[in-house]
């Protein structure tokens, strides 16, 4: 008879959220692969527990040479359990693989339920979260970042990102370029824990703040785009609207940036517009 692997939740701050089978499934486990031992020491020890089977490693580095060995001890009847430092296991963290291996040969994968840094930060943000889609970290150069920003420019429902602290606000002046300054978001840092902070507001204001510098634990929650309808400004009302702001004195790189935040549009498209109609009188005859 074949094992069972275990996906076990583990708190993303306060220790005192950890699901109450965690305990049990730490004493019981065969086998019990964490993303970073030392971290689970700490935490068998708040929890009072102590492992009875094997504790090995099993993170990013060496994700793909441990596998076949779990999945070994697994087809062998053991239990294995899979704990990563914080929140589910395969949400950003090590853990694809194991399943998908795992599923191929038709052993048992279940669950203990636990924190979720994803789900935290969509119920704290104060947008829509009837639909949402996680997209977990945008890529570190700026061209791959603002590619794949693009790619999901009209996405309708809420997303949710991770994102490091010192590229927070790279990240967030990107996502103002390509989803608008006027588009709503939270900035989501150190949940569950003692300095827990949610900073609600147009991508724009957000990202003025975070150029001061943040810290901790980042999840970003944005607003999807907005529904386009009959109402939607035409290029035409885009560019008239920018011509009233420069002939009132506004720059019209200013002009266009709040042109954009009142449609809620993406600036490039009202800069677009302008380029356009621009081009479009000096071809005239």
């Amino acid at each position: 008879m074949t094992g069972t692997l275990v996906l076990a939740g583990t708190p993303i701050g306060d220790v005192a959220d950890a699901p109450p089978r965690l305990a049990q499934e730490l004493a019981d486990a065969d086998v019990v692969a964490a993303e970073d031992t030392r971290r689970l020491r700490r935490l068998t020890q708040a929890l009072g527990v102590q492992p009875t089977g094997r504790v090995v490693s099993y993170f990013e580095g060496n994700e793909a040479a441990r596998t076949p060995e779990l999945v070994e001890a697994l087809v062998g009847g053991a239990r294995v359990l899979l704990v990563t430092d914080a929140g589910m296991p395969s949400v950003s963290d090590p853990g694809y693989r194991l399943v998908a291996a795992a599923v191929e040969k038709d052993i048992k994968v279940t669950a203990v339920p636990g924190p979720s840094a994803v789900l935290t930060a969509l119920a704290l943000s104060g947008l829509p979260v009837d639909r949402f889609c996680f997209e977990g970290f945008l890529p570190r150069k700026a061209g791959e970042r603002l590619s794949r920003l693009r790619e999901v420019e009209g996405e309708r429902r809420t997303m949710v990102y991770f994102e490091a602290p010192h590229r927070l606000d790279d990240t967030l002046a990107a996502m103002a370029e390509v989803f608008g300054d006027g588009r709503r978001a939270a900035v989501c840092r150190e949940l569950t824990k003692t300095y827990e902070e949610v900073k609600r507001g147009p991508l724009g204001e957000l990202a003025a703040w975070a150029a001061e510098g943040v810290r901790g634990e980042i999840t970003v929650v944005v607003e999807g785009a907005p529904e386009k309808g009959a109402e939607e400004l035409d290029a035409g009302e885009l560019v008239r609207r920018v011509r009233v702001r420069e002939e009132a004195g506004e720059r019209r790189k200013e002009a266009i940036a709040a042109v954009a935040a009142e449609a809620k549009i993406p600036k490039r498209d009202v800069f677009d517009a302008v380029v356009a109609a621009k081009n479009a009188a000096h071809s005239a005859p």
